[in-house]
Protein backbone atom coordinates (compact mmCIF):
# COMPACT_ATOMS: atom_id res chain seq x y z
CA UNK A 1 0.00 0.00 0.00
CA UNK A 2 0.96 3.71 -0.99
CA UNK A 3 0.25 6.39 1.24
CA UNK A 4 -0.68 9.84 0.52
CA UNK A 5 1.85 10.98 3.47
CA UNK A 6 5.28 11.02 4.14
CA UNK A 7 7.57 11.39 7.54
CA UNK A 8 8.15 15.02 8.53
CA UNK A 9 11.77 15.54 8.14
CA UNK A 10 13.78 19.28 7.83
CA UNK A 11 12.64 20.08 4.09
CA UNK A 12 8.88 20.66 4.80
CA UNK A 13 8.35 24.41 5.52
CA UNK A 14 5.78 23.92 9.07
CA UNK A 15 6.35 27.38 9.77
CA UNK A 16 4.04 28.23 7.34
CA UNK A 17 1.41 25.88 8.37
CA UNK A 18 -1.95 27.38 9.83
CA UNK A 19 -4.99 25.26 10.46
CA UNK A 20 -6.39 27.94 13.05
CA UNK A 21 -6.15 26.16 16.22
CA UNK A 22 -3.63 27.42 18.28
CA UNK A 23 -3.13 23.90 19.61
CA UNK A 24 -2.32 22.10 16.56
CA UNK A 25 -0.31 25.31 14.92
CA UNK A 26 2.09 25.08 18.03
CA UNK A 27 2.78 21.40 17.80
CA UNK A 28 3.60 21.53 14.28
CA UNK A 29 5.62 24.68 14.76
CA UNK A 30 7.22 23.41 18.34
CA UNK A 31 7.20 20.07 19.09
CA UNK A 32 6.29 17.19 16.64
CA UNK A 33 10.24 17.27 15.69
CA UNK A 34 11.09 17.21 19.30
CA UNK A 35 8.53 14.53 19.53
CA UNK A 36 10.08 12.32 16.39
CA UNK A 37 13.31 12.15 17.88
CA UNK A 38 12.20 11.86 21.37
CA UNK A 39 10.09 8.63 19.96
CA UNK A 40 7.17 10.16 21.59
CA UNK A 41 5.18 10.63 18.54
CA UNK A 42 5.45 10.15 15.07
CA UNK A 43 4.19 13.14 12.50
CA UNK A 44 2.88 12.05 8.62
CA UNK A 45 2.36 15.09 6.57
CA UNK A 46 0.79 16.09 3.45
CA UNK A 47 3.20 18.51 1.18
CA UNK A 48 2.50 20.53 -1.54
CA UNK A 49 4.97 20.71 -4.26
CA UNK A 50 6.70 23.94 -2.51
CA UNK A 51 7.12 21.48 0.43
CA UNK A 52 4.68 23.60 2.58
CA UNK A 53 1.83 21.65 4.47
CA UNK A 54 -1.77 20.76 3.42
CA UNK A 55 -1.85 18.73 6.70
CA UNK A 56 -0.34 16.53 9.00
CA UNK A 57 -1.28 13.95 11.60
CA UNK A 58 0.48 11.77 14.11
CA UNK A 59 0.33 8.24 15.69
CA UNK A 60 2.00 6.47 18.66
CA UNK A 61 1.28 3.73 20.84
CA UNK A 62 -1.08 3.68 23.61
CA UNK A 63 -3.73 1.72 25.81
CA UNK A 64 -6.99 2.04 27.15
CA UNK A 65 -8.44 0.48 30.37
CA UNK A 66 -10.58 -2.05 29.35
CA UNK A 67 -13.43 -1.03 32.00
CA UNK A 68 -13.69 2.30 29.38
CA UNK A 69 -15.03 0.40 26.74
CA UNK A 70 -18.50 -0.14 26.18
CA UNK A 71 -19.49 -3.50 27.13
CA UNK A 72 -19.91 -4.86 23.86
CA UNK A 73 -16.48 -4.44 23.25
CA UNK A 74 -15.71 -5.69 26.94
CA UNK A 75 -17.14 -8.96 26.67
CA UNK A 76 -14.90 -10.41 23.45
CA UNK A 77 -11.57 -9.26 24.89
CA UNK A 78 -10.06 -11.61 27.23
CA UNK A 79 -10.59 -10.82 30.97
CA UNK A 80 -6.75 -10.61 31.94
CA UNK A 81 -5.88 -7.28 30.30
CA UNK A 82 -6.57 -4.33 32.22
CA UNK A 83 -5.40 -2.12 29.56
CA UNK A 84 -5.91 -2.75 26.11
CA UNK A 85 -3.15 -1.95 23.55
CA UNK A 86 -4.02 0.79 20.88
CA UNK A 87 -3.09 3.34 18.44
CA UNK A 88 -3.16 6.91 19.80
CA UNK A 89 -4.11 9.32 16.77
CA UNK A 90 -3.07 12.45 18.48
CA UNK A 91 -3.30 15.49 16.19
CA UNK A 92 -4.73 15.78 12.81
CA UNK A 93 -5.20 19.12 11.20
CA UNK A 94 -5.22 20.87 7.92
CA UNK A 95 -4.24 24.19 6.66
CA UNK A 96 -6.85 26.98 6.53
CA UNK A 97 -6.33 26.92 2.42
CA UNK A 98 -6.93 23.55 2.31
CA UNK A 99 -9.96 23.25 4.89
CA UNK A 100 -13.58 22.16 3.23
CA UNK A 101 -11.62 20.19 0.72
CA UNK A 102 -11.37 16.78 1.99
CA UNK A 103 -8.00 16.66 3.27
CA UNK A 104 -9.18 15.86 6.15
CA UNK A 105 -11.27 13.08 5.63
CA UNK A 106 -7.77 11.56 3.25
CA UNK A 107 -5.25 12.50 6.69
CA UNK A 108 -8.17 10.35 8.17
CA UNK A 109 -7.83 7.27 5.64
CA UNK A 110 -4.33 7.21 5.61
CA UNK A 111 -3.56 7.18 9.28
CA UNK A 112 -6.61 4.49 9.96
CA UNK A 113 -4.65 2.65 6.84
CA UNK A 114 -1.53 2.91 8.53
CA UNK A 115 -2.36 2.40 11.59
CA UNK A 116 -4.61 -1.11 10.20
CA UNK A 117 -1.16 -1.91 8.44
CA UNK A 118 1.09 -1.84 11.65
CA UNK A 119 -1.51 -3.73 14.23
CA UNK A 120 -1.66 -6.65 11.21
CA UNK A 121 2.11 -7.04 10.87
CA UNK A 122 4.22 -5.18 13.60
CA UNK A 123 2.61 -4.28 16.77
CA UNK A 124 -0.86 -5.23 18.86
CA UNK A 125 -3.47 -2.58 18.41
CA UNK A 126 -7.47 -3.34 18.81
CA UNK A 127 -8.31 0.27 18.13
CA UNK A 128 -7.51 3.36 17.21
CA UNK A 129 -8.12 6.12 19.74
CA UNK A 130 -8.56 9.47 19.29
CA UNK A 131 -8.91 12.76 21.92
CA UNK A 132 -11.08 15.04 19.78
CA UNK A 133 -10.09 19.05 21.41
CA UNK A 134 -13.36 20.64 20.41
CA UNK A 135 -16.99 19.39 19.20
CA UNK A 136 -16.12 20.16 15.38
CA UNK A 137 -13.75 17.12 16.13
CA UNK A 138 -15.98 14.64 17.64
CA UNK A 139 -18.15 15.64 14.58
CA UNK A 140 -16.07 14.86 12.09
CA UNK A 141 -14.65 11.87 14.08
CA UNK A 142 -18.43 10.40 14.37
CA UNK A 143 -19.03 10.86 11.01
CA UNK A 144 -16.48 7.97 10.10
CA UNK A 145 -17.53 5.99 12.66
CA UNK A 146 -15.79 6.49 15.67
CA UNK A 147 -17.54 5.57 19.04
CA UNK A 148 -17.48 8.08 22.26
CA UNK A 149 -15.98 6.06 25.36
CA UNK A 150 -18.06 7.23 28.42
CA UNK A 151 -17.06 9.67 30.76
CA UNK A 152 -13.08 10.59 29.15
CA UNK A 153 -14.18 12.24 26.04
CA UNK A 154 -11.96 9.60 24.22
CA UNK A 155 -13.20 8.22 20.83
CA UNK A 156 -11.65 4.86 19.18
CA UNK A 157 -12.37 2.85 16.50
CA UNK A 158 -12.15 -1.30 16.37
CA UNK A 159 -9.33 -2.65 14.27
CA UNK A 160 -11.93 -4.49 13.27
CA UNK A 161 -14.52 -1.80 11.42
CA UNK A 162 -11.28 -0.43 10.09
CA UNK A 163 -10.16 -3.87 8.01
CA UNK A 164 -13.97 -3.45 7.07
CA UNK A 165 -13.36 0.16 4.92
CA UNK A 166 -10.19 -1.73 3.44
Amino acid sequence: MRYLTSLLTSEYKKEAFYCGKDLLDNYIHNQASQDLKRKLAVCFVLPEKDNSLKGYYTLSNASIPQDQLPDTIKKIMPKGYLNLPTTLLGRLAVDLKHQRNGIGELLLVDALKRSFDVSAENIGSMAVIVDPIDDDAVRFYKKYGFILLPGNGKMFIPMKTIKELF
